[in-house]
Protein backbone atom coordinates (compact mmCIF):
# COMPACT_ATOMS: atom_id res chain seq x y z
CA UNK A 1 0.00 0.00 0.00
CA UNK A 2 1.62 3.73 -0.54
CA UNK A 3 0.28 6.69 1.16
CA UNK A 4 1.31 9.29 -1.27
CA UNK A 5 3.75 8.91 -4.84
CA UNK A 6 6.36 11.49 -4.37
CA UNK A 7 7.82 12.17 -1.20
CA UNK A 8 7.39 16.42 -0.38
CA UNK A 9 9.84 18.44 -1.11
CA UNK A 10 11.33 20.47 1.62
CA UNK A 11 14.41 21.91 3.32
CA UNK A 12 15.95 20.38 6.32
CA UNK A 13 17.73 22.11 8.78
CA UNK A 14 20.64 20.20 9.79
CA UNK A 15 23.98 20.45 12.15
CA UNK A 16 27.31 18.89 10.81
CA UNK A 17 30.07 18.46 12.79
CA UNK A 18 33.38 20.59 11.33
CA UNK A 19 36.54 20.03 12.83
CA UNK A 20 37.85 23.43 11.79
CA UNK A 21 35.54 25.44 14.39
CA UNK A 22 37.06 25.47 17.73
CA UNK A 23 35.46 25.40 21.04
CA UNK A 24 33.29 22.91 22.85
CA UNK A 25 30.68 22.94 20.06
CA UNK A 26 31.93 22.01 16.72
CA UNK A 27 28.83 22.50 14.25
CA UNK A 28 27.88 24.23 11.47
CA UNK A 29 24.26 24.66 9.98
CA UNK A 30 23.49 23.10 6.66
CA UNK A 31 20.48 22.49 4.63
CA UNK A 32 19.64 19.03 3.00
CA UNK A 33 16.38 19.07 1.01
CA UNK A 34 14.13 16.25 0.01
CA UNK A 35 16.54 15.21 -2.96
CA UNK A 36 19.43 15.25 -1.10
CA UNK A 37 17.93 12.50 0.39
CA UNK A 38 15.68 10.35 -1.57
CA UNK A 39 16.37 11.27 -5.21
CA UNK A 40 18.83 8.59 -7.06
CA UNK A 41 18.74 6.10 -3.82
CA UNK A 42 16.23 3.65 -2.48
CA UNK A 43 15.93 3.79 0.96
CA UNK A 44 13.61 2.93 4.47
CA UNK A 45 12.36 6.20 5.90
CA UNK A 46 10.78 5.77 9.34
CA UNK A 47 9.01 8.46 11.32
CA UNK A 48 8.48 8.50 14.85
CA UNK A 49 6.67 10.64 17.54
CA UNK A 50 9.78 11.72 19.49
CA UNK A 51 13.18 11.51 20.24
CA UNK A 52 14.43 10.09 23.69
CA UNK A 53 10.85 8.70 23.97
CA UNK A 54 10.60 5.21 25.50
CA UNK A 55 9.51 2.68 22.51
CA UNK A 56 11.45 4.79 19.69
CA UNK A 57 14.54 4.93 22.17
CA UNK A 58 14.33 1.20 23.36
CA UNK A 59 13.30 -0.69 20.54
CA UNK A 60 12.31 0.66 16.82
CA UNK A 61 15.77 3.12 16.29
CA UNK A 62 18.10 0.45 18.19
CA UNK A 63 16.39 -2.58 16.09
CA UNK A 64 16.85 -0.65 12.75
CA UNK A 65 20.73 -0.04 13.46
CA UNK A 66 21.01 -3.31 14.35
CA UNK A 67 18.98 -4.89 11.38
CA UNK A 68 20.86 -2.15 8.95
CA UNK A 69 22.72 -5.04 7.08
CA UNK A 70 19.87 -6.45 6.58
CA UNK A 71 18.58 -3.81 4.59
CA UNK A 72 21.57 -3.23 2.30
CA UNK A 73 21.33 -6.96 1.63
CA UNK A 74 17.83 -6.45 0.61
CA UNK A 75 18.49 -3.19 -1.66
CA UNK A 76 18.14 -0.53 0.87
CA UNK A 77 20.75 2.35 -0.07
CA UNK A 78 20.05 3.94 3.29
CA UNK A 79 17.44 4.16 6.49
CA UNK A 80 16.54 7.27 7.86
CA UNK A 81 14.66 8.10 11.06
CA UNK A 82 12.56 11.19 10.90
CA UNK A 83 11.15 12.87 14.26
CA UNK A 84 9.45 16.13 14.43
CA UNK A 85 12.47 17.40 16.67
CA UNK A 86 15.38 20.01 16.18
CA UNK A 87 18.67 19.12 14.76
CA UNK A 88 20.42 19.49 18.31
CA UNK A 89 18.04 16.78 19.99
CA UNK A 90 18.30 14.73 16.64
CA UNK A 91 22.54 14.88 17.44
CA UNK A 92 22.65 14.14 20.73
CA UNK A 93 20.02 11.54 20.43
CA UNK A 94 22.22 10.40 18.28
CA UNK A 95 25.11 10.09 20.32
CA UNK A 96 23.31 8.54 23.39
CA UNK A 97 22.34 5.42 21.34
CA UNK A 98 25.74 5.66 19.42
CA UNK A 99 24.39 5.68 15.85
CA UNK A 100 26.80 4.66 13.20
CA UNK A 101 24.89 3.26 10.23
CA UNK A 102 20.81 4.79 10.54
CA UNK A 103 21.24 8.33 9.82
CA UNK A 104 18.72 11.11 11.45
CA UNK A 105 16.89 13.70 9.56
CA UNK A 106 15.32 16.26 11.94
CA UNK A 107 12.00 17.79 10.78
CA UNK A 108 12.21 20.50 13.25
CA UNK A 109 9.19 22.11 12.25
CA UNK A 110 7.38 19.65 11.29
CA UNK A 111 6.98 20.36 7.66
CA UNK A 112 8.04 17.06 6.01
CA UNK A 113 5.13 15.27 8.12
CA UNK A 114 2.63 17.65 8.01
CA UNK A 115 3.32 17.82 3.87
CA UNK A 116 2.82 13.70 4.36
CA UNK A 117 -0.06 13.68 6.18
CA UNK A 118 1.25 12.43 9.66
CA UNK A 119 1.19 15.56 11.96
CA UNK A 120 -0.79 14.47 14.88
CA UNK A 121 -1.34 16.51 18.22
CA UNK A 122 0.22 15.10 21.21
CA UNK A 123 -1.16 17.58 23.63
CA UNK A 124 -2.26 14.60 25.77
CA UNK A 125 1.22 13.80 26.68
CA UNK A 126 3.36 17.23 26.74
CA UNK A 127 4.24 16.62 23.27
CA UNK A 128 2.29 19.38 21.25
CA UNK A 129 2.64 18.16 17.36
CA UNK A 130 4.70 15.42 16.49
CA UNK A 131 4.76 12.79 13.95
CA UNK A 132 2.62 9.49 13.75
CA UNK A 133 4.33 6.27 13.61
CA UNK A 134 4.78 4.94 9.98
CA UNK A 135 7.41 3.96 7.57
CA UNK A 136 8.13 3.62 3.96
CA UNK A 137 10.44 2.18 1.12
CA UNK A 138 11.08 5.28 -0.83
CA UNK A 139 12.83 4.48 -4.72
CA UNK A 140 13.95 7.80 -6.10
CA UNK A 141 11.53 9.70 -4.19
CA UNK A 142 8.58 7.65 -5.05
CA UNK A 143 6.97 5.98 -2.21
CA UNK A 144 6.89 2.15 -2.94
CA UNK A 145 5.55 0.48 0.38
CA UNK A 146 3.74 2.12 3.18
CA UNK A 147 3.78 1.08 6.95
CA UNK A 148 1.34 3.38 8.73
CA UNK A 149 0.55 2.11 12.66
CA UNK A 150 -3.59 1.68 13.15
CA UNK A 151 -5.38 4.53 15.06
CA UNK A 152 -3.96 7.28 13.42
CA UNK A 153 -5.63 10.74 15.26
CA UNK A 154 -4.70 13.60 17.68
CA UNK A 155 -4.08 12.95 20.87
CA UNK A 156 -4.10 9.39 20.77
CA UNK A 157 -4.27 7.28 24.11
CA UNK A 158 -2.07 4.23 22.90
CA UNK A 159 1.61 4.21 20.94
CA UNK A 160 0.70 1.35 18.59
CA UNK A 161 3.88 0.13 17.59
CA UNK A 162 4.60 -3.38 15.03
CA UNK A 163 3.37 -2.27 11.54
CA UNK A 164 6.17 0.58 11.29
CA UNK A 165 9.17 -2.31 12.69
CA UNK A 166 12.21 -2.79 10.90
CA UNK A 167 11.13 -6.42 11.16
CA UNK A 168 7.80 -5.84 9.54
CA UNK A 169 9.42 -4.00 6.50
CA UNK A 170 11.77 -6.65 6.28
CA UNK A 171 9.96 -9.24 5.95
CA UNK A 172 7.88 -7.58 3.13
CA UNK A 173 11.60 -6.62 1.56
CA UNK A 174 11.71 -9.92 1.26
CA UNK A 175 8.99 -11.32 0.26
CA UNK A 176 8.46 -8.67 -2.81
CA UNK A 177 11.65 -9.54 -3.69
CA UNK A 178 10.90 -13.54 -4.44
CA UNK A 179 7.60 -12.29 -6.03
Amino acid sequence: MTKKTEVPFVTFRTRVRDDSIGGPNPYRWEDHTSDDYFSGKRVVLFSLPGAFTPTCSTFQLPDFEKLYGEFKKNGIDEVYCLSVNDAFVMNAWGKALRLENVKLIPDGSGEFTRKMGMLVAKDNLGCGMRSWRYAAVVNNGVVEQWFEEEGFSDNCETDPYGVSSPQNILGSLKASSVA
